[in-house]
């Protein structure tokens, strides 16, 4: 057998879809066609209240299935509340699930089934060095994800994010067998999204895209085991083509979709490119805007973002992934110019018109967080420069994030870039 130093080997995993206006209704067909009957939807209060998870739990009525509704999942999901959402899943013998909400809501299922599932506690599974990083030994059960919001590709990827309270970082737990095994998207689904929700949701959309496109090439790592294929594999020629049609889409309807909300084409780009975005960073990983982004959320003071609850502070997580990532990229330039300029030109038409090179994709993120109304940098949320040692610590845990990078990252350069993003213009 052929013995090989570096990497040659690269993977890639993604559900069966059903895309397209009206899709929801045929859930129960689908859900029934998996050989489900006890179905347990998971959602939260404001998704349910938009009536979206009854019309899924009355398709599925229609079908024969028995489904119940639990409408706890919590916004910007903690260990805390994953322990709840399982403690309550955990009563019944359900056949599987169906996640109706963004990507919180899709991440408290992935969980539930985790938990339901497999013995031990939720930090055996959270991914090292915060938690034990271990593999579920149990086979899941089906989880069926229809997302309402276009941002977090949670619908297409084997991973679920939470915070960790008691150590005010967030982190996430990794495995293929946390994938859903059908991703329903319907861009109906979406309408109701408010401004802030659907450009926080946005950016989520857009740092995975650029991260991924920019990530580490799969042939830079050393040569891996069978047994220790991660999820993450670097950027590929599969998850490049994703990405490649994720941008022009967001290039287009982007602002369209923050700024007329009822926009339905604008709708359906934006569930495209989270879909397309989520089928490339799902395999190929993203890296310093979100290792930035975790801290950034976990330690956040009193900031209340518009059209979230307003019951406890939050960064949403899109909104903390992109307040790094134009210094981010500024610092990942030199690794390979040509693919940075590429993503510029597939964002902004008009990026070569900047004439500092370096400055093209940083300028054209720059320019869309200003029309859909990000916040100014980490300063905006309530971060001042005496606060980037304990963001550059928390940063510095994200290690399964940072050796994503295209070149390596040491805490001196992080906080360069926390430094950077106080103000992003």
């Amino acid at each position: 057998m052929t013995e090989y130093r570096t990497e040659t080997v690269f993977t890639w995993g993604a559900p069966p879809l059903k895309f397209g206006v009206g899709a929801l209704d045929e859930i129960g067909f689908d859900c029934a066609q998996l050989g489900l009957e006890r179905v347990l939807i998971v959602t939260d209060d404001g998704v349910a209240a938009t009536g979206i998870p009854g019309r899924a739990a009355e398709s599925m009525q229609n079908a024969g299935l028995k489904p119940t509704v639990f409408s706890g999942a919590h916004v910007e999901p903690t260990d805390e509340s994953f322990r709840a959402a399982a403690a309550f899943a955990g009563d019944t013998d359900w056949d599987g699930f169906v996640a109706v909400g963004g990507g919180s809501s899709i991440d408290t299922a992935k969980a539930i089934n985790l938990l339901t599932t497999n013995p031990g506690d939720l930090m055996d599974y959270v991914n090292k060095p915060v938690g034990g990083g271990l593999a579920p030994t149990m086979p899941l059960k089906p989880l069926v994800a229809v997302p309402t919001t276009a941002g977090t590709g949670a619908e297409s990827t084997a991973m679920c994010i939470l915070d960790i309270l008691s150590l005010k970082v967030k982190t996430g737990i990794s495995h293929p067998r946390l994938r859903p095994v059908l991703a329903v998207v319907d861009p109906l689904t979406t309408l109701t999204t408010p401004p802030h929700v659907t450009a926080s949701c946005g950016m989520d959309i857009l740092c995975h895209a650029l991260e991924s496109y920019t990530a580490r090439n799969y042939q830079s790592y050393p040569r891996r085991r069978p047994e220790q294929r991660a999820v993450y594999v670097g950027n590929n020629p599969v998850s490049d083509a994703f990405i490649e049609k994720a941008l022009p889409l967001l290039s287009r309807s982007f602002r369209r979709a923050v700024l007329t909300g009822n926009d339905l084409q604008a709708r359906t780009d934006m569930l495209l490119a989270a879909s397309f975005a989520g089928m490339g960073f799902g395999n190929a990983g993203v890296h310093i805007p979100h290792a930035c982004g975790y801290p950034i959320a976990g330690r956040v003071g009193r900031y209340r973002p518009p059209d979230y609850p307003q019951a406890e502070p939050m960064v949403p997580h899109g909104e903390s992934v992109s307040l790094t990532a134009p210094a981010a990229f500024r610092f990942t330039f030199a690794t390979d110019p040509e693919r940075h300029l590429r993503a510029a030109e597939l964002l902004d038409p008009r990026a070569d018109q900047v004439k500092d090179a370096r400055e093209r994709l940083p300028q054209a993120i720059v320019g869309l967080m200003r029309d859909i109304g990000m916040p100014n940098g980490i300063a905006d949320v309530g971060y001042a420069t005496a606060d980037i040692p304990d963001l550059v610590g928390g940063a510095v845990k994200q290690q399964r994030l940072l050796a994503m990078a295209p070149r390596d990252v040491m805490p001196e350069d992080l906080e360069r870039i926390f430094s950077n993003s106080i103000r992003n213009w």
